[in-house]
Parts: C-alpha cells; structure tokens; sequence
C-alpha cells in the first residue's frame, strides 16, 4: 500500500540521498575548472606531486623536468603505482598520459612565464586529455603549501593526518631555529646563484618564492643589479665572477653538477666567501611541502650558525 510521507520524513531521506558532488576550482590563472564530480584520477607535474602526496592525494601520473632519480621535488616521496609520463622539460608521453584516462592534470602556472609547469608544449599536448589547473607560483612557499592544502582538501584529502601535522611542526621548530641563526648575526649577507659553464647566474629576490620566504624572515640577500627580461637573473661572465662580495654563497641545487660546474671556474674563488669555504645550497625551486622545507632550513641554519659574518667587504 502506497504511504505518503511526511515533510520531516521527506526531508530526512533526501538528505540522506549523496548529493552530486560537482567540483569546482580557481587555478593560478584565473580560470575556474568545473567538473561534474570530484577527480579521481589525476596527472601532475613533478611539483604539483610534491605538494600533493604528503597530504593524502596521489596522482595516477607524473611529469618531470628531468630524470626522477634527479627530481629533487620528489626525493623521499613514495611513487609506487605512479607511471612516469615525462623525464625531460617540455616532454611528455602522450600515449602513456591518455591510457591513465586523466580526470584532471594538475600543474604550476608561472606568471612570469605566462605558462604552466613543463611548458607550452606539454600543455598542448595533455589539455586534449583533462582540464588543466592548479595553484600559482607566488611570493612565498608557506603560501603555495596552503594553496596545495585547500586543493586537497576540495579532492577529498583529510588535512587532519597525525603525519601531515608532525610535518608541520617540524618545520615550525626549523624555521624557529633558522630566524634565531639570522637574528644572532643581523648583518651576515648571502647572494644565491646557478652555476654555467658559461656564465654565473646570480639570482633576483623576487624571482623565487623560497628566497622572498628567507628574506622576510631576515636573510639579507644581495639582489643583483640588473635583471633579465623574464626577471630571474643577472649573467656575470665568469671573469665578473667577484662583482658582489656576500659573507654567504647558496648555490642552486636541483642538481649536483651545477655546484662542480662551479668548482671547475677558476674565478669562483674570487668571492671571498667562497675562497673560505662560505658555500650552502640553494633549495631553488622545488619546495613544495613542510618535510622537505624544513630539511632545507636546518641545513641554511647550520650553514649560517658556521658562517663569518665579516667576510663581505
């Protein structure tokens, strides 16, 4: 027999009846994505990855800007069950990323390059697969790292993981340390640098979420005087190598020949700080979530607490 309900009963059911969960999100360009439901299976650059995977949210796929063994984003991140799709900047397997059957790619925008991570040519390749998207290379990491929260938290990960808070607890106590170090030598200087066989690339500020982080929290960096179009660097030729004299060198370090690079140039030991021994890495680019930044900070912090702050002219 046919039983009308009730509005409270009516109300109840509904509401125990799942919504369809449409998914919504603004990436780094503006651009609002729009999907009928909640992406399961997503393809991310080697970045995005590393801001995802801590937090719960593995990708189906991955493409990197060089070998894997070498993507210093990655290090330490379990990628079993993730195929790798490209090793190379601006490569991609495109036969590869379309048997994943991508719900969404998920990438860096970069406004200085008006571009997303690996690319124009990886963009054309992958965006006939899934909506590209994702947050935007900003002024500071922390600020990234919140963005690649609220991300995956919209993809249904739980922020409330005892890792991901004993993560950021580590690095609250290595950026304590750090600004500490910073603080007990206020006029130490430093001036980061990637080192080509051609020329040494010296760093603008601005040009890298990481160093803009150092500089608000104390670092005194030298900021080159000219820049290049795109805002990242100043070339000095390698007999120029002495034009800035910091008490402190921070060498990029997304991969390991750029420091012997370095060490090969006869002039590198025209900086001062170089000649005593003033040398730390640079974690250029690739930081993209608590672990590693604080690993990062306690290793500027030892670099700092051993440096000479009187070296500089």
């Amino acid at each position: 027999m046919f039983k009308l309900l009730s509005v409270t009963a009516l109300a109840t059911l509904v509401a125990l009846v799942p919504a369809h969960a449409e998914w919504r999100y603004v990436g780094g360009d503006g651009v609002e994505v729009v999907l009928d439901a909640v992406p399961d299976r997503i393809i991310a650059s080697q970045d995005a990855a590393a801001g995802l995977i801590p937090l719960g949210i593995r990708p189906v796929g991955i493409y990197a800007d060089s070998v894997i063994s070498d993507a210093k984003a990655l290090q330490g991140l379990d990628l079993t069950g993730i195929e790798i799709i490209g090793q190379a900047w601006g490569e991609v397997d495109i036969e590869k990323a379309a048997v994943l059957q991508p719900d969404l790619i998920i990438g860096e925008f970069w406004p200085l390059e008006t571009t997303w991570s690996g690319g124009n040519d990886v963009v054309n390749a992958l965006t006939p697969l899934a909506p590209l998207t994702g947050p935007k290379q900003g002024d500071s990491i922390l600020t990234l790292i919140e963005d690649y929260e609220a991300l995956a938290q919209s993809l249904g990960a739980d922020l409330g993981q005892p890792q991901i808070a004993a993560d950021k607890a580590a690095f609250e106590t290595s950026l304590a340390a750090f600004k500490s170090a910073l603080a007990a030598k206020p006029d130490l200087t430093a001036l980061a640098v990637w080192a080509g066989s051609d020329a040494l690339y010296v760093a603008v500020t601005a040009g890298a979420a990481e160093l803009m982080d150092f500089a608000n929290w104390g670092l005194k960096l030298i900021d080159p005087e000219v820049a290049d179009g795109r805002g990242y660097w100043e070339t000095l030729s390698w007999e120029n190598a002495d034009k800035y004299q910091p008490d402190l060198v921070l060498v990029d370090n997304r991969s390991p020949s750029t420091m012997a690079t370095a060490e090969a140039q006869p002039t590198w030991t025209t900086i001062k700080a170089v000649a005593a021994g003033q040398v730390a890495e640079w974690p250029a680019f690739w930081l993209r979530n608590y672990r590693a930044y604080a690993g990062a900070l306690d290793q500027l912090t030892a670099a700092i607490n051993g440096a000479d702050a009187e070296i500089a002219p």
